[in-house]
């Protein structure tokens, strides 16, 4: 059964893997049992990648009504060859996009597109590394948050490029299938999910990993496989060879919590899965590194209030 339609807006010069990535998520989740309706529609004919691949059979943008129930993901040009006095072939039918309470959602450099159209003022919103300076002084009315991989707004999502634009398919199907379903996709894309999404707020797994040092979900990971043992900062900082004064730095700023703490929340949240089992206690608070099961008694009494 179709569960909703996903329309994928093509600029010329268009960059092939802010597309590619989005347009994948939405096709494996549809070979893991959720399938989408997948609309392709540009304000040309036959618009060209900026590594020089072009597309047919795109639809024109008259050809599609956008309604509340679609989303819409505009992938990121090559600014460069963006040619401006194209605007009113697309900004009124993003506008109404917009306007119907659709999802829509910008890959990478398509944020200046939002921009354009007037979609973000007074938003926050993100764009490829590159570009956010830019971005913020073209558009003083956004509120350009660097360090994310994409930012919510509503309705309205951008995301930091390029492969981020896979993180962000990911959370929109997790939105409407929930967080084992966008596991499946991710597993079978063979790709992590980085994100923190709604319906698994709660969750440590997902939170904190919306950043995009590399370096930090490396030792993130690393610390989620090994809380039945001692971890040290040491240990840390070597994984990834920097000091751990300068572990203890990166990993606050990109995850917004210290490493302690996050080592602390990671055993909480695995000490109420492992609860709600027939295990020993013993046994529940050695996998989860507690010094004893008097230590994981006292969590659960502050848990419970």
């Amino acid at each position: 059964m179709i569960t909703n339609r996903v329309i994928f807006f093509i600029f010329d010069s268009v960059h092939l893997l802010d597309l590619a990535g989005a347009v994948t998520v939405f096709y494996e989740s549809g070979c893991c049992g959720k399938k989408y309706d997948m609309r392709y529609v540009s304000p040309y004919f036959n618009p060209g990648t900026s590594s020089g691949l072009g597309f047919t059979n795109v639809e024109p943008l008259g050809s599609v009504t956008v309604d509340k129930d679609d989303i819409v993901i505009i992938a990121g040009m090559e600014i460069e060859k963006w040619n401006r006095a194209d605007d009113h072939l697309w900004i009124p039918w993003l506008q109404s996009a917009a306007t119907s309470g659709a999802t829509i959602a910008s890959v990478c450099t398509a944020a200046f597109a939002l921009a354009a159209a007037g979609l973000l003022n007074g938003q926050n919103c993100t764009t490829h590394w590159a570009w956010t300076t830019v971005l913020q002084q073209k558009y003083p009315l956004l509120k350009v948050i660097e360090n994310k991989l994409f930012v919510q707004s509503g309705r309205i999502f951008t995301s930091a490029g390029i492969a981020t634009g896979i993180d962000l398919a990911l959370y929109l199907i997790e939105e409407q299938h929930g967080a084992a379903f966008a596991s499946l996709v991710a597993q079978d894309m063979v790709v992590y999910i980085r994100r923190d999404g709604t319906e698994a707020q709660s969750s440590i797994y997902l939170q904190n990993r919306q950043h995009i040092n590399h370096s930090i979900h490396q030792v993130q990971d690393f610390i989620t496989r090994h809380l039945h043992h001692k971890i040290t900062i040491g240990e840390l900082a070597d994984l990834i060879f920097i000091s751990p004064r300068n572990l203890t730095r990166l990993f606050k700023s990109s995850t917004g919590i210290t490493i302690g703490q996050y080592i602390q929340l990671l055993r909480q949240e695995k000490a109420k899965q492992l609860l709600k089992t027939k295990h020993k206690l013993a046994w529940i608070a050695k996998e989860c590194g507690y010094n004893s099961t008097a230590q994981l008694r006292k969590f659960v009494k502050e848990a419970n209030g």
